[in-house]
């Protein structure tokens, strides 16, 4: 996220000369990149309510250290 930022706050000002269009371009992207991560943790918060709230077995009879198959 800083790197994309940086990124952007760089190549806005050399395209653009100005250095206010350029924060003002780190801000949007900031603002983006943060309603992105938002609506992704949301929507593994979702996904995992939503699969325990359906799942029927909700005890699992392999330990959890066994589940590949190995067995020491």
């Amino acid at each position: 996220m800083s790197v994309t930022t940086v990124v952007i706050a760089v190549w806005t000002y050399l395209a653009t000369g100005s250095f206010w269009e350029a924060l003002a371009w780190t801000v949007v992207t900031l603002l983006v990149l943060q309603v992105g991560y938002f609506m992704l943790v949301v929507r593994l918060i979702y996904k995992r309510a939503h699969h325990a709230a359906t799942s029927e077995d909700t005890v699992n009879v392999v330990p959890p250290l066994h589940r590949d198959g190995v067995w020491f």
